[in-house]
């Protein structure tokens, strides 16, 4: 991922000591760079220190920002002392990102006038007036922060992460190959719904996949597939024409990701490729999914959504899974399993490329592609969502996967995670219409993907926590 940028905006006020901003300028710039970041920023002369108090002053920055549009995916609003809410909503009005507002401690021992902030008050002047006019902006805990502090720190790392979901979640692609099969009502969705996200659906008909995979010929990106597929996982159970196959299938699905450009896409998996192509894709969307392509089995095109977001926050790979199989009698733990989807780098070892047992069992050497293996143990993320009534409906609770041994005879690749109060959890999935999928990601998210979610994309939440 690219290096997030913010644009950093101060406040001032006439009758406070506006110099506390030229500190303010120097410690945010250095906590941003810290934390791994970069910034931009208006020159410090364009106004009494760089800050923005009077209208005039907020339509200044306000132009500057729209001059450097695209340089930028967040805006942090530093309130050194006392903010005027008037400088700050010209500012700030159409800034079109996410907005973190900051506001400096006091310090004991520095309470006279030459030294006193007010920014504790301040902030809710601010806060007031966007809510006012409906501008969208971010409040972290604690209400008061330096921004060298290590709570700030924290602060950043999680605003970055809303910031890249904000963006990406905005106009971005999404590939259908293939209709939704028959069986499966729990995976439809609403496409003009989506649209209204500014998410484009775009659908492919799986018969014109298996028409290029059977007229390619063993080309230059064929073997070179080969080759990484088999550098990928194991692959050495799997028939050469088999592995032929399943390299054509990967490179048509990788050119219909650079002709559409395409950040995810869900797949019909079953079970005309099986038929008719003799293979199983899961390890081609495992393979999808570690290099950062978000990809879907069952035309669970809503999973493929939410594993974006996951993926975004994280900078790392997600994985759609079943909710499949209790694990002995403990209440809070569940096997989570998908037939061989999950990326590599989210499983305990490499995986191995097998015959897909369902359809071996009715139909023999059907199913080459199933990589199989165990999900390793990491603190993870699980969300998922719907279309209902012409809005998007997302939920996100959190857990983590164990280290509990699966006995060998499971098929697939699954783990055990273990989530509290799962069985409240389940009901309230249950009863709000979710399916039996649900889509996971590495590490603890659940407020970053709400406040994206909520504030900057306008989704629909629901609490299953409560």
């Amino acid at each position: 991922m690219k290096k997030t940028t913010f644009a950093l905006c101060f406040c001032n006020r006439g009758f406070m000591p506006g110099e506390l901003i030229l500190d303010a300028r120097r410690e945010i710039a250095q906590a941003v760079e810290n934390a791994g970041f970069s910034w931009i920023a208006m020159d410090e002369r364009a106004t009494r220190y760089g800050g923005v108090e009077t209208r005039d002053e907020g339509r200044l920055y306000a132009k500057w920002l729209a001059e450097h549009r695209g340089e930028f995916d967040g805006v942090i609003f530093s309130m050194p002392i006392f903010a005027d809410e008037n400088g700050a909503f010209e500012a700030l009005r159409d800034a079109g990102v996410p907005i973190l507002l900051q506001a400096y401690p006091d310090e004991i021992g520095k309470m006279d006038f030459a030294h006193r902030r007010d920014a504790y008050c301040g902030k809710f002047s601010v806060t007031d007036v966007f809510t006012q006019c409906r501008i969208p902006f971010t409040v972290m805990k604690p209400h008061v922060v330096h921004p060298l502090s290590t709570a700030f720190r924290a602060n950043l790392e999680e605003f970055a992460a809303i910031c890249r979901v904000a963006g990406g979640m905005k106009r971005f692609s999404v590939g259908c190959i293939g209709a939704r099969t028959t069986a499966f009502k729990t995976t439809r969705f609403d496409e003009i719904a989506l649209q209204k996200y500014d998410i484009t659906v775009e659908s492919f008909d799986l018969s014109e996949l298996v028409h290029k995979v059977q007229k390619r010929g063993a080309d230059d990106a064929v073997k070179a597939k080969i080759e990484r597929l088999r550098a990928y996982t194991n692959c050495s159970l799997v028939p050469q024409d088999r592995m032929e196959t399943l390299a054509k299938i990967s490179c048509t699905i990788d050119d219909y990701i650079a002709e559409y450009h395409l950040d995810a896409l869900s797949l019909r998996c079953w079970n005309e490729m099986e038929t008719i192509l003799r293979v199983c894709p899961c390890v081609l969307l495992s393979e999808l999914n570690d290099r950062g392509v978000p990809a879907s089995c069952e035309i669970d095109l809503c999973s493929a959504l939410t594993m974006r977001a996951m993926q975004l926050a994280s900078g790392k790979p997600t994985a759609v899974l079943d909710w499949n199989n209790n694990y002995g009698d403990d209440p809070d733990k569940v096997i989570l399993f998908h037939c061989g989807p999950v990326a590599q780098s989210l499983m305990a070892a490499k995986g191995t490329v097998t015959a897909h047992k369902m359809f071996e069992k009715g139909d023999p050497g059907s199913g080459w592609g199933s990589n199989e293996g165990r999900i390793a143990a990491f603190p993870m993320t699980f969300s998922n969502c719907q279309t209902k009534d012409g809005r998007l409906v997302v939920y996100a609770s959190e857990g983590e996967f164990t280290d509990d041994r699966i006995e060998d005879g499971f098929f697939g690749c699954g783990g055990v995670a273990k989530i509290p109060a799962l069985q409240d959890k389940l009901v309230r999935l249950a009863r709000g219409g979710f399916k039996h999928h649900t889509s996971v990601g590495v590490g603890h998210m659940k407020s970053v993907l709400r406040e994206a979610f909520t504030t900057y994309l306008g989704y629909d939440w629901t609490d299953i926590d409560a």
